[in-house]
């Protein structure tokens, strides 16, 4: 059985978590056009008769401009050691610019073979593509060059049956029935986070943090109280919004995804915290038994 390890790297919004929920046709990475949406490794396991791959998601490797986004890219990185095969994800509408560049450099140091994996395809004329894979092929060594819509889920069969390739003939690395590395809580703080960013836009930054802080669950319902975490008030006030219109919206959302993942009734009640300080938020999660910077 072909098996191995392959890790999705690219530049933030390039279409990383998209594609893993495509791939495993279910939602495990939350999604949204601002950057450092994805904030920790989350492996998911794809098998069929023949194969098991786990694809590792990554933070977008980015130029830091803070503390996190020294750590979101330490995370990306730690993703190319130990594995078989790099995705290299880039979005044809933007085209390569410097920070896929950057990126190239770093990912070539692996040794590993690389696929180049152009995403949005879609979204532009056929000849543009064609120009692009030319252009591109000349730019680095690449195993492949594999145009995909990770969003209209065009070509991604044949990626996969690509990707098998590269792989050796190790058998099974997990055994069946395990999809992903991430707590059912942590996938809950994600779902809440993702509608946070969704509902607010630009107005939000991306650093904004979910915990559950209680999660009870019984036969027929799913009781869940969780807090969002943010460092200003004037932040609070935006996601709660006028007369809780906002914080009320971004849970119902919320709900109906939940519901959907436990198949049953969810009842969330949602709460917004003011922490201004990063160590007093990282003190605050280690008391819930989380380690956001860690994890």
């Amino acid at each position: 059985m072909k098996s191995g390890f392959v890790s999705i790297v690219g530049r933030p919004n390039v279409g990383k978590s998209t594609l893993l929920n495509t791939i495993l046709e279910t939602k495990l990475a939350i999604t949204s056009d601002k950057a450092g949406t994805t904030r920790n490794i989350i492996q998911g396991v794809y098998e069929d008769e023949n194969s098991q791959i786990i694809f590792v998601d990554t933070p977008g490797i980015h130029k830091p401009i803070h503390k996190l986004g020294n750590i979101l890219n330490r995370k990306a990185y730690s993703t190319m050691e130990n594995v078989d095969l790099i995705l290299f994800l880039v979005d044809v509408e933007t085209g390569i610019g410097k920070g896929d560049l950057f990126i190239l450099d770093r990912i070539q140091e692996e040794k590993l073979p690389i696929i180049l994996v152009l995403n949005k395809v879609d979204r532009i004329p056929k000849e543009k593509l064609l120009e692009m894979i030319m252009k591109y092929k000349d730019l680095y060594d690449f195993q492949e060059i594999f145009p995909i819509s990770a969003l209209k889920n065009d070509n991604v069969d044949a990626l996969i049956t690509t990707i098998k390739n590269y792989l050796p003939n190790d058998g099974k690395i997990f055994e069946d029935d395990t999809f992903t590395n991430i707590s059912t809580n942590f996938y809950i703080s994600e779902i809440i986070r993702e509608k946070v960013l969704r509902k607010t836009r630009q107005e939000v930054p991306h650093s904004v943090t979910c915990v559950v802080e209680k999660k009870i669950e019984q036969k027929d319902k799913v009781i869940i109280q969780a807090t969002i975490i943010v460092d200003r008030e004037s932040i609070k006030k935006i996601i709660v919004g006028k007369n809780a219109s906002m914080l009320k919206s971004i849970g119902t959302d919320a709900r109906l995804d939940l519901e959907e993942y436990f198949s049953k009734k969810v009842y969330l009640d949602l709460f917004v915290k003011v922490i201004e300080n990063w160590r007093d938020q990282e003190k605050y999660l280690k008391e819930l038994g989380i380690d956001d910077s860690e994890d």
